[in-house]
């Protein structure tokens, strides 16, 4: 495998365990360790280690969905090329699993799968994670974690469109609530019949 297409540091985040407790700060409220330093490649840490020890070096969070790990497309894209890895949004926010998750059963004419676990996707891409992502540039080398400067501009403008109809459609998948119905009419708006006088007695 050509280390130039997977960061040095991509394999040691994919493995690192989150969520455990901070032995030093284990007493503080923000004490579980969701953060990883991407200089440092080390374990994971708390909001206060980040403070004292990593404060001027590029450190990304990680975040739960489900039990499983996942990191914002916005921090992690900054530092990796993260094409062909299906994106979810939730909490309002686009991310990516950083591991391959087990399947549920995928029901027939499934369009769309993960090349290396065969996971159903929503849209056409690749993998389904970073993790199965890596382990297709491994087995292939058709695909890379490299940013390519020049074709950034081009990229993010392409994608802005697609992102903004993704999100449209995610949107409405994740909609628990049933849509509101329109108010009813007011009755200050009803009009009022014409009136009828009563006739006059003879």
């Amino acid at each position: 495998m050509d280390k130039m297409l997977v960061p040095p540091w991509l394999e040691s985040l994919l493995s690192t365990q989150f969520f455990t407790v901070c032995r030093t700060h284990e007493d503080a409220a923000r004490s579980e360790c969701n953060m990883y330093c991407l200089d440092c490649a080390g374990d994971a840490f708390c909001f206060y280690c980040r403070s004292s020890r990593h404060k001027d070096h590029q450190v990304v969070q990680i975040r739960r969905s489900s039990y499983h790990d996942v990191v914002r497309v916005s921090e992690i894209q900054k530092v990796l090329d993260t094409s062909g890895v299906q994106t979810y949004v939730i909490n309002s926010a686009r991310v990516l699993f950083l591991n391959e998750r087990p399947q549920p059963k995928s029901g027939k004419g499934v369009a769309h799968i993960c090349e290396i676990c065969g996971r159903s996707l929503l849209d056409p891409f690749r993998f389904c994670s970073l993790g199965c992502k890596l382990e297709g540039v491994k087995r292939n080398g058709d695909a890379s974690f490299t940013i390519e400067a020049k074709n950034e501009a081009l990229t993010g403008r392409r994608e802005g469109i697609s992102r903004e109809e993704e999100d449209l459609r995610e949107g409405s998948q994740q909609d628990i609530y049933p849509p509101t119905p329109p108010p009813p009419p007011s009755s200050a708006r009803r009009r009022k019949g014409i009136p009828h006088r009563a006739p006059f007695g003879s």
